[in-house]
This record gives C-alpha cells, structure tokens and sequence, in this order.
C-alpha cells in the first residue's frame, strides 16, 4: 500500500532479483526526498528558535532514513494522495475489491469511501489485511 512505502514499511520483498533491485531503488530515492524535505524544514524553522528546536527534538536521530518525517508527511497529505488516485479514475474503475458483499454490493462509484480517505488500514500491520 502506498503509505508503508512512503512510511518505510512495505513488507513486499520482490518476486525475483529485479523486483528487488527497483524496491531498493525506490528506499533510496525516497531517503532522498526526505532529505531534502527535512532540509527545507531546517532552512524554514531558522529564525524561529522555538519551533526549530520543536524540530530538531522531534527529528533527532532520525537520518537517514527520515522515519519519524515520512510518518509526520503522510499523515499531513494523505487526503492529497487518495485524490490523486481517485480523482481521474474511470466510473468502472475500483481502488477496492467487492470484499465483504460477496460481489453484491460495489463500492460506490470510484471508492468505497465517497470522499473520506480510508485510514482504518494505516496501522494494520500489511499481513493482517
């Protein structure tokens, strides 16, 4: 799911070799992207000794990986993210599989949650769902 790859914590380890090398790929351009929103932060926060302290407490130790900041960025756009996954599907396309109705009851239109973003999985560790 897209918020364990944002978080860093996809459990998906690749089919082959390939998969693999591009989830590793994809680790490290995120790290990279972190870094830089990290250092924007930090450039963003500089006049005010309050909040850059807020800042780098929250953040300390978390280089350079940037967990704490990727659990902190998803939790701040993931409405973002659902809309631009939803927003310009197809009427016949469905981000959810008919799941507990047995096929009799589809989601509504695009998603199961008209225009809420479904966050009752955030926190469910990948194998339980």
């Amino acid at each position: 799911d897209i918020g364990d790859i944002i978080r860093g914590k996809d459990l998906f380890r690749g089919y082959n070799e390939t998969d693999k090398v591009q989830k590793a790929i994809l680790q490290q351009r995120l790290k990279e992207i972190f870094k830089e929103i990290y250092d924007n932060l930090m450039k963003d926060v500089t006049m005010d000794k309050k909040n850059m302290a807020e800042a780098k407490e929250r953040y300390k130790g978390d280089t350079p990986d940037f967990f704490q900041l990727r659990e902190d960025w998803w939790e701040a756009n993931r409405e973002t993210v659902w809309k631009a996954i939803t927003c310009k599907a197809n009427d016949d396309d469905k981000y959810f599989r008919d799941a507990c109705s047995g096929g009799t009851s589809p989601t509504h239109q695009k998603c199961r949650c008209v225009t809420d973003v479904p966050t009752y999985f955030d926190y469910v560790p990948q194998y339980l769902r």
